[in-house]
């Protein structure tokens, strides 16, 4: 398989500082950048601070294997164009790091690439917004978290922002209406200001921005389009990180402690997790989880057997079948994905409303974590396209169904 990794043959991070280069700081490298986006996504613990997610001392939960290699040249149609490819050369195309398919609990498909492998752990993007919805989502289930309060309600310090007026559940399935850009290819955009304010991205000279995601979300005003919230949804980063902010608050802890409390250290993981900190300690809840792949994919196999996994009820099974329900359809049109007519967003889970059921929690730079019940199939995927935004959705969807399909013996 060949892939650009002229980050790592050219010893891009061999040692730190790279010999014969200037000293600089871990936080002012350009972590997103390729080709630098390939190693660093895989080792982001050494470029940033982080907090772990335990996984506990219990035994791991093994995966056993059935493998099925034909998989490797499993033909479908790429959206859009219509073009044939394979599910190698899909993983080629979006500079896939790993992949792992599991099929009835089963690991029938594993492959990794680029800097990653079974033993490293990987940035997950916004695939972490599925887990700290999911978290969120258990809170909300057991009462401490109530899903109709104002955000105000937990965080007084919201009451001058736009989310002073939104309640807890417009911020879980981002109906708030807000004035914030999540347009990866400007540079300006609000997305790209609040992960300057979390250290996440260099910042440039005389910077004066905010300092930390939650004085950037103190400054986040409202929507300028007329719209309100609850209207419409809207894919906004920062309602992942106003409900990290819930969560911590309304628990008492830590997003990090509470998901290896709840989820982590129950699910027979073989590593830790992590979340990358801003400077004051917060957890990037919109994109700052790092864990291994197969641990990704337990998680996504307790997602599909109604949140029962490793012996036991991780996830309350009413939680999981509120995510599997969606939310209105009608009002996620409104945000004009063509490729997702008919999808819904429900608890910061993507939701397809297709006859299989299935529902997926997805990542810039081409993560994945896709779950399909019918086919009793999930894929974790981590990779690192050089494109922040959509290049990898014509391959992603159809891959997966086609996936689907050949499981399930119709391929």
């Amino acid at each position: 398989m060949t892939q650009d990794n002229t980050a790592l043959a050219a010893g891009w991070r061999d040692g730190f500082p790279t010999a014969g280069a200037p000293v600089t700081r871990p936080r002012e490298c350009p972590v997103f950048q390729p080709p630098h986006n390939r190693w660093a996504f895989s080792h982001l613990r050494e470029l940033q601070p982080t907090r772990r997610v335990g996984r506990g001392s219990a035994p791991v939960a093994e995966l056993p294997r059935a493998m099925r290699p034909e998989i490797d040249a499993l033909p479908f149609a790429r959206f859009g164009d219509g073009a044939p490819t394979t599910w190698l050369a899909a993983l080629e195309a979006i500079h896939a790091d790993g992949a792992v398919v599991l099929h009835r609990g089963r690991i029938v498909y594993e492959r990794y690439f680029g800097a990653l492998d079974a033993q490293g752990e990987h940035m997950a993007m916004s695939v972490t917004k599925s887990v700290v919805g999911t978290l969120g989502a258990m809170l909300a289930a057991d009462g401490t978290l109530d899903e109709n309060a104002f955000v105000t309600h937990y965080i007084p310090e919201l009451a001058d922002s736009a989310f002073g007026s939104a309640t807890v559940r417009q911020v879980m399935d981002m109906t708030t209406a807000i004035d914030y850009s999540e347009e990866y290819a400007d540079p300006d955009a609000g997305v790209w200001k609040h992960a300057r304010a979390g250290e996440l991205l260099p910042r440039p000279a005389g910077y004066a921005g905010a300092e930390g995601y939650r004085q950037f979300l103190q400054s986040v005003g409202a929507a300028r389009d007329g719209t309100v919230h609850g209207q419409a949804f809207a894919y906004r980063t920062v309602n992942t990180d106003v409900l990290g902010w819930l969560i911590a608050r309304a628990a008492g802890q830590s997003v990090a402690g509470l998901l290896g409390e709840l989820i982590w250290s129950r699910l027979g993981a073989e590593q830790d997790a992590s979340f990358a900190l801003d400077g004051q300690g917060a957890e990037f809840a919109g994109g700052g989880l790092c864990t291994g792949l197969r641990d990704l994919a337990r998680f996504g196999e307790a997602m599909r057997l109604g949140g029962f996994y490793n012996g036991a009820q991780i996830v309350p099974e009413a939680v999981v079948a509120d995510i599997r329900r969606g939310a209105d359809p009608a009002r996620f049109a409104l945000a004009g994905y063509t490729r997702l007519a008919g999808w819904s967003y429900r608890n910061m889970w993507w939701v397809a409303h297709d006859a299989h059921g299935s529902f997926t929690a997805q990542g810039i730079h081409g993560q994945a974590l896709h779950i399909d019940p019918a086919a009793e199939m999930v894929v974790a995927r981590f990779a690192s396209h050089p494109l922040a935004a959509d290049a990898h959705l014509p391959t992603s969807m159809p891959a997966f169904r086609a996936l689907a399909a050949h499981l399930m013996g119709e391929g």
